[in-house]
Formats: structure tokens, C-alpha cells, sequence
């Protein structure tokens, strides 16, 4: 990746064992923590980011501490605050939080902060939709939820003006960069967010479903490869991300 010019990856883990906390997320010797310790041994420059949502590690595949079928948004808090700070023990250069829990960059803030990771920034998932198109994804990591959906936490895509005061609120709360989560069919949102927060760094995240739908397209002869990949990236730019986190970005980078 780093011969190609690639700067930083995002990690997910995927354990051995799930259970209703997701423990391997936060143990020292977590898959995650064991990636962090090999990455940065390989190579000391690249920038490790770690996603520290619980959904890969529970046996139930919700993004939170579960009771009765309901997911408890403070509990969670607690447990991605300990996620945050194994991973920044580990080495992790960022840590961020898909999660959607309420508060949940103010806590992590404290919990990094408490830990002597004051230095640590947060990626904000701020505007993660409630989407179609994280399928791939959640087969790939055996995390589609046991019961139920995920759209009591994540945003309902019909609305727009909620995605400004859920990024608004992760700014009040310390993060150092903002997010919208999926890119292409809210390239909208991603151009309202630059607009309305010109000073924060924006991510936009080119999720697993958008990457399946292009590359089964190319793979069936319908779409050249490296123009239909330069287009869809270039128009997550040209909406104002920053930072495109992208499964394309080997394949983009190699054509460079």
C-alpha cells in the first residue's frame, strides 16, 4: 500500500469467537491490537485507523450492549471507550466510532483523554445512514444483526437537515474529522457538510455495496475499469471529502 502511495488504512476486526459485548474488541490482545502491532512493526509511517463499532465482535450483531431487544446507548459508551483506548494502547494513530450511540465522541474524547491518549484523534461517523448498501460488508464480517434493524441508531435517508445537527453535535463533542457514510447516493450530504463546515476535515466512506455494484458491472464487460473508478471517486471529491475511504483505492492507486 505504501509503494503505491496509499498514506493510512482502517481496520475492522473479525474474532475468532463472538459474543453479547464483543470482549475481543477491547482485549489487549485483540485481533485489531495484534493487526496495529504488525502494521506499525512493518512499517512505522503508515497511519493506522481502527473502527471500534462493536457490530464484528457481538453474537448478535447489533452496534451496542443489547438487553430485552433493546439497544442501551450508555452502557455502550463504556465499552467503546475501552475499545478506543486498547487500540490507542496498541498503536492505532486514530480510532473511530461507527456506532451512532448519543454521545459517543464526547465519550471516547474522556476515556482517551483519562487513559494519557490527549493526542489521540477521533474520525466522527457523523452522518452514518440507516443504508441498503453495507451487505457486502456485513457478510464479509458474519455481522448482519440477529433481530430487528439497525435503523433506531443509524439516519433515515429520506432526511437531510437531521445529518447537519448529528455533525454539528459530534463537533461540539471533540472530533477532529467529520464523516458521511455512504458516499455515492449522498453525494448531497457530503456537499451540504462542506458547505456548512468548511474548516473540518470531511471523510466520505465509498462503502462495500457501492464497491460490489461497480466492480460486478466492470467484471461483466459493461463499464471500463480505471474510468468508471476515476469517475466515482472524482465526484466524492468534487462534493467536498477530503479523505475518501474507499475499497477502489489499490486498484486506483496501481493505475496511477
Amino acid at each position: 500500500l505504501r509503494s503505491l502511495g496509499i498514506p493510512a488504512v482502517m481496520l475492522f476486526g473479525l474474532p475468532a469467537e463472538k459474543d453479547p459485548l464483543g470482549r475481543e474488541n477491547f482485549a489487549p490482545d485483540g485481533i485489531v491490537s495484534q493487526a496495529i502491532a504488525a502494521l506499525r512493526q512493518a512499517d512505522p509511517n503508515l497511519v493506522i485507523i481502527t473502527d471500534i463499532c462493536m457490530c464484528e465482535y457481538t453474537d448478535h450483531g447489533h452496534c451496542g450492549v443489547v438487553e430485552n431487544g433493546q439497544i442501551l446507548n450508555d452502557p455502550t459508551l463504556e465499552i467503546l471507550g475501552q475499545a478506543a483506548v486498547a487500540h490507542a494502547r496498541a498503536g492505532a494513530d486514530m480510532v473511530g466510532p461507527s456506532a451512532m450511540m448519543d454521545g459517543q465522541i464526547a465519550a471516547l474524547r474522556r476515556a482517551l483523554d483519562e487513559a494519557g491518549f490527549a493526542q489521540t484523534p477521533i474520525m466522527g461517523y457523523s452522518a452514518k445512514y440507516a443504508s441498503g448498501f453495507y451487505g457486502p460488508f456485513r457478510e464479509a464480517a458474519d455481522s448482519p444483526p440477529q433481530f430487528g434493524d439497525r435503523s433506531t441508531y443509524q439516519m433515515d435517508p429520506a432526511n437531510s437537515r437531521e445529518a447537519l445537527r448529528e455533525i454539528e453535535l459530534d463537533i461540539s463533542e471533540g472530533a477532529d474529522i467529520i464523516m458521511v457514510k455512504p458516499a455515492l447516493p449522498y453525494l448531497d450530504i457530503i456537499r451540504q457538510a462542506r458547505d456548512a463546515f468548511p474548516d473540518l476535515p470531511l471523510a466520505a466512506y465509498n462503502v462495500s455495496g457501492e464497491y460490489s455494484m461497480l466492480m460486478a458491472a466492470i467484471q461483466n464487460g459493461w463499464l471500463d475499469e480505471q474510468r468508471a473508478i476515476d469517475e466515482t471517486l472524482t465526484a466524492i471529491r468534487r462534493a467536498g471529502a477530503d479523505i475518501v475511504i474507499t475499497y477502489h483505492a489499490k486498484q486506483w492507486a496501481a493505475a496511477r
